[in-house]
């Protein structure tokens, strides 16, 4: 398949993203307080081996490195996120000052090399002290949350055009507080609910604070989006799969777009109900400048005798996560929402893929898979944009191997390979092949090493 960036529209926005627990390091640093995913690493048989983020990439230390590695890329935005408990140790009440001096260095530095930043105010650490009076579960930390995008919208908001208030509240939410996969590793469908309720109701708040304090920025929230497929065309299979894309995709779009939750999903609505009060839905479905979809894979959902249940597709390739690659579905998952929800534009803030990336003799990482997955993925984005899907731009992920939260160290997602060891830095194939895609928009690409070999 041959794939050029100057089918995409001339403004088309290419970028990589990253998350901080994932790769800043420097957890003990600078005044940074404890977060729910310091406490997580820390408890044991929680993550693969042990690991934790205390260094991951030390992309703190290390960030100009990274930046002009992102240069060579040729990268228009960068998508980074802010560590709450680094800007508030507590969660609220008193700014570290330092906190905020790394990310305004860190912006000044990608704006020095005409990066535009794209920052995510919550990508997950928590700060521990808020989970410990209740976490998201309680309304006070929504509140503690408008009081933290303030702090860091008052600092980084006459440089930083584009916001995004949460990355995957379904994901904090229910891995993290209904089946305990995550941090903060509760197991509470109750608790989920709470928390995802909550997480919006802090999204519409936030939006609100972001106007006010930079009346230009642009501002959404990112979803992991996953299209849902029924296993069969028999009836039974075809509820199973609306239930499933109730739970994993209505739950949010719906309030954001709709301003009211799913009403199929009796039993979530009754969880629900206790916790909004007056004016909630109107605060969270305020209007969005964008949405940031994630999306990796898809789902096949047959009826099972608890439910829906997801069912695999053997016959397909998979990646080391065990997701089965399947393009189509971020075309279709992007064709529906913009059929479905009308969003001014959508984001592509995250896809990529995990292989067991090795370096080989030759120094080099020569990941085909991954090189294969980006190009069949993009192709779709494409045609996504052909069938008038408000695509405006694409985030790989990840810019860097990272700390790929309960599986510690072993999964590699990154288009940079990171020795950990020695935190050496190196562009995988897939890497050259991005800078060669990004380049071809704009003239003549520079010679690949992928070519060469």
């Amino acid at each position: 398949m041959t794939l050029d960036s100057s089918s995409f529209p001339s403004d088309f926005v290419w970028g990589a993203a990253t998350a901080s627990y994932q790769i800043e390091g420097a957890a003990h640093e600078d005044g940074r307080g404890e977060s729910v995913w310091d406490r997580f690493c820390a408890t044991p048989g929680k993550v693969r081996g042990g690991d934790t983020g205390d260094v991951a990439c030390d992309f703190y230390h290390r960030y100009p490195e990274d930046v002009g590695l992102m240069k060579e890329l040729g990268l228009d935005a960068f998508r980074f996120s802010i560590a709450w408990p680094r800007v508030l140790p507590q969660g609220r009440g008193a700014v570290n000052q330092a906190g905020l001096d790394f990310y305004d260095r860190l912006v000044d530095e990608l704006l020095a090399h005409q990066i535009e930043p794209f920052a995510t105010l919550f990508h997950w650490d928590l700060p521990q002290a808020l989970e410990d009076e209740g976490g998201m579960r309680v309304r006070s930390t929504a509140e503690a949350y408008v009081e933290y995008t303030e702090a860091v919208v008052a600092r980084l908001g006459d440089r930083v055009q584009h916001w995004i208030t949460h990355n995957e509240p379904w994901v904090y939410a229910w891995i993290g507080n209904a089946w305990g996969w995550h941090a903060p590793g509760r197991t509470s469908e109750a608790d989920a609910v709470a928390v995802a309720h909550h997480l919006l109701l802090s999204h519409g708040w936030a939006v609100q604070a972001i106007r006010r304090l930079s009346p230009d920025a642009r501002v959404g929230i990112t979803l992991n989006l996953t299209h849902v497929y029924p296993a069969t065309e028999t009836p039974e299979d075809e509820a199973a799969a609306y239930q499933r894309d109730g739970e994993s995709n209505r739950w949010f779009l719906d309030p954001l777009f709709r301003g009211s939750y799913p009403a199929d999903l009796l039993e979530r609505n009754e969880l629900v109900a206790p916790l909004v009060l007056d004016g909630d839905l109107e605060t969270i479905s305020a209007p969005l400048d964008l949405l940031g979809v994630n999306n990796y894979s898809r789902f096949i959902v047959e009826a099972g005798p608890d439910g829906p249940r997801t069912v695999s597709n053997p016959g397909a390739e998979h990646t080391d996560m065990g997701w089965e690659v399947y393009p189509d579905g971020l075309h279709d998952v992007l064709v529906r929402v913009a059929r479905d929800y009308e969003p001014a534009a959508i984001y592509i803030t995250e896809n990529g893929a995990a292989f067991p990336d090795v370096r080989v003799h030759d120094g080099g990482v020569h990941d085909v898979e991954r090189t294969a997955y980006l190009q069949t993925y993009i192709a779709a984005v494409g045609r996504a944009i052909a069938a008038d899907a408000p695509v405006k731009g694409y985030f790989v992920w990840s810019l860097l191997d990272n700390f790929e939260w309960a599986f510690g160290y072993s999964k590699r997602f990154g288009i940079v390979y990171i020795d950990f060891p020695t935190l050496e830095r190196v562009p995988k194939d897939s890497f050259y092949w991005y800078r060669d895609l990004i380049a071809s928009g704009r003239g003549a690409p520079r010679p690949s090493p992928i070519a060469a070999a």
